[in-house]
């Protein structure tokens, strides 16, 4: 379960950079919220509170 968790993760890492030019424009907020949702399995994680990891 842990391994399909890291292979979604670096795949929502690719999918935040920008590497078009429409999305060149769209700033910090898909790599913000990426962010927030790693903190949040991070602290799950750490506390035990059912993170798969």
């Amino acid at each position: 379960m842990s391994s399909i968790l890291l292979v979604i993760i670096l795949l929502a890492l690719l999918a935040a950079l920008p590497r078009w030019e429409y999305s060149r424009d769209w700033g910090y907020g898909p790599s913000g919220v990426l962010a927030v949702v790693l903190v949040l399995l991070v602290v799950m994680a750490l506390t035990h509170s059912g993170a798969p990891l």
